[in-house]
């Protein structure tokens, strides 16, 4: 067999050799050997690994689709990821200062979604296998909390009574202090029998939706954000772990500086809302009714927080104008993988002195950053936030300001 060189990760983690072969679970600078087949080599034989290899700590690695890069060293994962932004920076023509990474500890996820399957002896729950619909069982998880993992013989007994033969059910699991959040989906039509069935996992459970219908809710599965207690609706976005969300929420407050008015755009339930809110005015401009609606609702019920406003608009297709832009001494930016092209150039336009941007797409956030950089703006530092330890999800936070005005 010939032996190839891997020249470089793809943005999904494979390593990619010089005529362009995809290789899973290797790294830039190995040499490894196999027969190539559409394009990869599937089943590689390692002939000279990098320094940076380690041995992954989860029995599951080679088979779970879960996590990408277990195979890397620490230091590997955070040298790559910056070199993804910068390199996506870069292709702007722009040159950023990087803070140190800030990863979140092993086995703190508290929001995932696993995959279960009926099977003629049972069921089986877990993630998907790599570039497949094979589903893997998993007894041991170093990313969920485990009260995440604790939870698999449960779902497989909800599996067993609530899957059609070949379906493939959903949970979106959020973990709270109240118990977790399961939001089902894929399965069976709510009848009655299944409505009486499913009661019995109230033990289990803050709240269990099946579909768009909430079967039940024994706590109400709060999250808190600043001094507000925020009850999310089934499967919403959050972000993945405490201590991401903590390290995010203390670079966004540096970065919007000590303004009196903060908009905040792309709001979800209030992650970001409701901690600025301690010391700033905020407007909250989110898509999602349900998501504001959330948002008000933990508002009327806190304490100690300066006047919060809201508004449900679709900020891709009804940007806030620069007109109504001109009253913030700042904005924070937390866009979908989409980013924010739409609302960047009113923010361009009508020169909000300080933005700060959280984005889970180093792409589109260059593409945005080059739209402000061009309007007289500077980034004033980028940071990347890993959550999502081991995958090559990459999520930063950045401030970026007006030129003329010092960075804090």
């Amino acid at each position: 067999m010939t032996d190839h060189v891997i020249e470089r990760l793809g943005h999904k983690g494979d390593g990619i050799t010089g005529d362009g072969l995809r290789v899973a679970l290797t790294l830039p600078g190995e040499v490894v050997s196999g027969a190539p087949e559409n394009g990869r080599i599937t089943d590689p034989r390692i002939v000279a690994p990098s320094p940076d290899r380690v041995r992954a700590p989860c029995a599951h690695f080679r088979s779970c689709g879960g996590c990408a890069l277990q195979h890397a060293s620490d230091d590997f994962v955070a040298r790559w990821k910056a070199q993804v932004v910068e390199t996506a920076l870069a292709a702007q023509g722009i040159v950023a200062p990087f803070r140190p990474i800030h990863t979140s500890p092993p086995r703190t996820r508290r929001r995932a979604t696993l995959a279960g399957r009926r099977t003629k002896k049972g069921a089986l729950v877990g993630f998907h296998a790599r570039r497949s619909d094979t589903i893997v069982p998993i007894t041991e998880c170093h990313v969920l909390h485990p009260d995440l993992l604790t939870l698999v013989p449960v779902l497989e007994e909800v599996t067993r009574l609530g899957a059609s033969r070949n379906a493939v059910l959903g949970f979106a699991l959020t973990r709270s202090d109240a118990g977790v959040d399961c939001a089902v989906t894929g399965g069976k039509p709510l009848d009655e029998a299944l409505r009486l069935a499913l009661p019995r996992f109230v033990p289990h459970f803050a709240r269990l939706t099946w579909g768009d219908e909430t079967v039940f809710t024994a706590n109400p599965p709060a999250q808190r954000f600043g001094p507000a207690q925020v009850i999310p609706p089934p499967g919403a976005f959050l972000q993945a772990t405490p201590d991401g969300e903590a390290a995010l929420v203390a670079a966004v407050q540096e970065a919007v500086g000590e303004p009196r008015h903060v908009a905040d755009l792309f709001a979800g339930c209030g992650t970001f809302t409701l901690p600025l809110a301690q010391t700033a005015a905020v407007h909250a401009v989110e898509g999602a009714a349900d998501l504001t609606e959330a948002l008000d609702h933990a508002t009327r019920h806190a304490t100690g927080l300066k006047p919060i406003t809201f508004e449900t608009r679709d900020l891709f297709r009804r940007p806030l104008l620069s007109d109504e832009l001109t009253r913030f001494d700042a904005v924070l930016l937390d866009p979908p993988r989409a980013g924010a092209e739409a609302q960047v150039a009113q923010i361009a336009e009508a020169g909000v002195p300080r933005i700060a941007y959280a984005s889970c797409n180093p792409v589109t956030f260059a593409r945005d950053a080059k739209a402000l950089c061009d309007a007289g703006y500077r980034i004033d530092w980028v940071q990347i936030i890993d959550q999502f330890r081991w995958s090559p999800h990459v999520e930063l936070a950045a401030q970026i300001s007006r030129a003329h005005i010092s960075a804090a």
